[in-house]
């Protein structure tokens, strides 16, 4: 969470100083995407869980079949098996190999061979949901059905999402639990008063469970309302902004909106840490909670406690997050690094599961956020999220989401190996994240379908290692510029990544019509890129060449596709069926 200093939030202002690996084998043909369409009725795709153990089963259900369907399943551009369909829902086991995703294809062929891909749907096989993580949130736990709720998790399923934010949820923030481990509240309100029900907690972690999804529950890892002495909070734990403990640190809310303002303690405070992981404890009792997300409010300033010794904040951090988990060594346990604040010493503690960056205007660039990759894999071997916060000015109204800002965005954040909050009851464009003023259009929701089985099923090229290389690529027919990044004007942009000696990725993104390189995307401006049809490529390369192949997001839900090349001593030269947003070019070396 944080507080922009020079825009007043929607809701408050806080007062502040201010292994992978490349495999053969065959893709398909066909048509979707940006080529010509066909008299193909094309089907909607879904399958039981949004992740799944090895070996475990997967139930695939799809919307009405041609009698001449057909089924296949490919790891990275190598097809495993395929079989013909009966009927619209059928059974998969899933590989015994941890950690990898797949491609699903349904499709038809003709006489002669050609095919038409009818529908695509990835299948993430991992034990563990933070070796990949895709983090969405709920934030409206008002009194729900059933059926409400499980719309809610249904929808959140079909893009893979495999971790779920439990924003807002607590009675207090430092007394989460209402009521008591053994008669806990039935209803409370949350800082903003707004109504919160047990049952639809617990329903939504249920119905999440069955979906395959883990639950965090939100809190500051150091906030308190104002009767939290009356609660058992020490005065001697609060900070201050000077020496002589008169002036508390406090993020201010007004009443009646907010039933209280948020005063903040010492997070390396061993009595603090005590008490929050009794409340937590009590928290656990009650709710199956698979651990806890820690906020914080980014860079405080200075700051003191009660005696006047000055406050190593980021150095709290660790040794919160270190508490936390000597408390609770069996939740997990994920903390904000708002606007890279603290991150170094997040990363340090060792007992966090993936870093999260919540990302302001210092990082504002598609540059930047690279810049946030590498110096999180520089901490250790950690994947990133990015809660990044789309078109952030133009939702401060009712409207839609500009829908080539927020692919364009997901296009770099995906193709860096990050992935992005952003998906929960309806799309993030606030910090605070019941704010629903936008909302996503037909297309934008057709394209993050396709976009999250993109980042689910090539999870091994996109974020299982590798490093970042740089290749001498250019375009031999005159249908695009390329430069390599970072983004400039005019021109395709591209990323390279070494995933091993037998493999590397290309990536082309299509910023040649943006008018700006801010992933923010502030008031909804960025135009939709043209497209890009059989761009010629000229790759210089020197080593022996195995195999080229193509996936894209925006083409037949991102199944691949093989790529005939020619290579010479120094160089190869290949064509692609079209660039509109974002193509991935896989190149396999003997």
């Amino acid at each position: 969470m944080r507080i922009n200093r020079t825009i007043i939030s929607l809701l408050f202002v806080c007062l502040v100083p201010l292994n992978g690996s490349c495999s053969s084998g065959e893709g398909s043909t066909g048509t979707g995407g940006d080529t010509p369409e066909q008299n193909v009725t094309f089907v909607t795709l879904s399958t039981d869980k949004a992740c799944y153990s090895p070996g475990e089963t997967v139930t695939f259900t799809s919307s009405s079949l041609p009698s001449s369907a057909k089924v296949a399943y490919y790891y990275l551009g190598d097809k495993l098996s395929e079989q013909p369909l009966s009927s619209t829902t059928w059974n998969w086991t899933a590989p015994s190999t941890d950690y990898r995703g797949y491609m699903v294809k349904v499709y038809t062929t003709t006489s002669d061979g050609k095919e038409t891909v009818l529908g695509s749907i990835a299948v993430d096989v991992s034990s563990d949901w933070t070796q990949f993580p895709r983090y969405g949130f709920l934030s409206n736990f008002d009194d729900m059905s059933t059926s409400a709720i499980n719309s809610v998790i249904t929808s959140l399923k079909r893009y893979h999402i495999n971790g779920l934010q439990f924003y807002d949820w607590q009675y207090k923030h430092h007394k989460p639990l209402a009521g008591t481990p053994d008669k806990p509240d039935n209803n409370w309100t949350d800082i903003a008063n707004r109504n919160t029900s047990l049952t639809t907690v617990k329903n939504y972690i249920s119905a999440a469970h069955k979906a395959g999804m883990k639950t965090m529950f939100y809190n500051l890892c150091y906030g308190v309302l104002s009767d939290a002495a009356s609660d058992g909070a020490e005065t001697s734990w609060n900070l201050y902004k000077d020496r002589n403990h008169s002036n508390r640190d406090v993020c201010s809310l007004s009443a009646p909106m907010f039933k209280s303002s948020i005063y903040l303690v010492d997070p390396n405070n061993t009595g603090w840490q005590n008490y929050l992981a009794k409340q937590n404890n009590d928290v656990y009792s009650v709710f199956d909670f698979d651990g806890y997300h820690i906020d914080q409010l980014g860079d405080r300033g200075a700051n003191y406690d009660y005696n006047g010794n000055a406050i190593d904040m980021a150095s709290g951090f660790k040794s919160f997050i270190q508490a936390m988990k000597a408390k609770h060594p069996g939740k997990r346990l994920v903390m904000n690094a708002v606007a890279r604040y603290g991150q170094q010493k997040i990363a340090e503690s060792g007992n966090v599961d993936f870093l999260y960056n919540e990302v302001w205007s210092n990082d504002a660039n598609y540059s930047w956020l690279k810049d946030i990759i590498d110096e999180n894999t520089s901490y250790g071997n950690y994947k990133t999220v990015f809660a990044a916060y789309m078109n952030y000015d133009k939702a401060n109204n009712k409207g839609y989401f500009n829908t080539p800002g927020v692919i364009l965005a997901d296009a770099v954040m995906f193709a860096l190996g990050g992935s992005h909050l952003e998906m929960g009851e309806h799309m993030l464009g606030k910090e605070y994240f019941p704010n629903s003023n936008l909302q996503m259009d037909g297309t934008l929701q057709k394209a993050m379908v396709s976009y999250y089985d993109f980042l689910t099923g090539y999870e091994n090229l996109l974020r299982n290692g590798g490093s970042f290389s740089t290749v001498d690529l250019s375009c031999t027919n005159g249908k695009m510029n390329v430069s390599a990044w970072p983004p400039s004007t005019g021109n395709v942009s591209v990323l390279a990544k070494k995933v091993n000696s037998k493999c590397e990725v290309i990536h082309l993104i299509n910023l040649s019509n943006a008018n700006y390189f801010s992933w923010r995307d502030l008031d909804g401006s960025m135009p939709e890129p043209s497209l890009i049809s059989t761009p010629s490529l000229r790759l210089k390369e020197t080593n022996t060449i195995k195999r080229i192949w193509f996936a894209s997001p925006d083409i037949d839900g991102g199944v691949s596709k093989e790529v005939e090349f020619h290579q010479s001593a120094a160089s190869v030269t290949f064509k692609l069926p079209s660039l509109k947003y974002w193509d991935m070019i896989v190149v396999e070396y003997q």
